[in-house]
């Protein structure tokens, strides 16, 4: 982005706030008077770190899950631009629509060509709207199901990155397919020569990020979810109130870490995850080695 984003502190992240306010304040007051205050900046720099380390380490579902929602965290796109030498973006379903929620494009990693999908969430309010808050019509479907067949034709291995809340749940969307396009990327997708490789780097929502998520191998960020509803939805119809949220969000096993456990994902990226990444097309390549 052209701007930086704005701040954007998460209630349990007071404490992580008021040491980074002190660590400006001793700066700002060392450039006041002259004096060294380094080893008091240094004392709050490893004060702060060991706090961050020890308030994720113990986040709780709910927490995580408002940690993959962040406004500020990256997207498809930022992902995209980090691990590709070249990128080049493809649209369309060839039936007259482009659905700005799902991007799709090929880039290369180290000379190897891979066919890119992804739920692209927007930077702002306006950049949202345009991408309708990476809900996916049928429109969008149907352009990934094209990708990934031009993909699958071509020999192109197959990386998809999942962040939407869900399918766009509108009635001109019901009454366009959505449901229909939906299964049969679940199908088309068992059926593709090409291996997969899908991560989670945000949320992923039910049958809205399953369309493009049906994979060899599944792989998702520290702070990601993956869950069948909301713990909002899940709370309303069972708890009769979105209040017990936190609740519904322990209940249905929606973290990296739980979902690592029953075997559904079949590796957590630490936070680190830009070095990881990078590591994906190694996978990918030995897949294709193997084939």
């Amino acid at each position: 982005m052209s701007t930086k984003p704005k701040p954007f502190l998460l209630p349990f992240e007071r404490p992580i706030a008021d040491i980074e306010k002190k660590i400006a304040e001793v700066r700002d007051l060392a450039k006041e008077t002259g004096m060294d205050f380094s080893e008091q900046i240094l004392e709050l720099e490893k004060k702060y770190e060991q706090v961050v380390k020890d308030l994720y380490a113990q986040l709780t579902p709910i927490q995580r899950l408002s940690v993959a929602r962040h406004p500020n965290r990256p997207t498809f796109l930022d992902h995209v631009f980090n691990i590709t030498d070249k990128w080049v973006e493809l649209h369309g379903d060839r039936a007259g629509y482009d659905d700005p929620a799902i991007v799709t494009g090929i880039g290369s990693i180290d000379g190897i060509s891979f066919m890119f999908i992804g739920h692209q969430k927007g930077r702002n309010t306006k950049e949202n709207i345009h991408r309708n808050f990476a809900m996916p019509t049928p429109h969008g479907y149907r352009k990934a199901l094209r990708m990934m067949k031009h993909a699958d034709h071509h020999g192109f291995p197959i990386i998809s990155f999942i962040d939407t809340p869900g399918a766009y749940a509108a009635k001109q969307s019901e009454e366009k397919g959505q449901g229909e396009a939906i299964a049969h990327n679940l199908r088309s997708m068992f059926g593709l020569k090409v291996p997969i490789v899908t991560v989670v780097i945000g949320e992923g929502g039910s049958g809205g990020a399953l369309a493009i998520g049906c994979c060899n191998k599944m792989l998702m960020l520290e702070n990601s979810v993956y869950y069948v509803a909301s713990p909002e939805a899940c709370a309303a119809i069972l708890y009769k109130s979105a209040k017990a949220a936190p609740k519904a969000a322990e209940k249905l096993r929606i973290t990296a870490q739980e979902l690592e456990k029953f075997k559904i994902t079949d590796e957590v990226i630490p936070v680190d995850m830009h070095r990881n990444l990078l590591g994906v097309h190694i996978w990918t390549r030995s897949r294709l080695q193997n084939k």
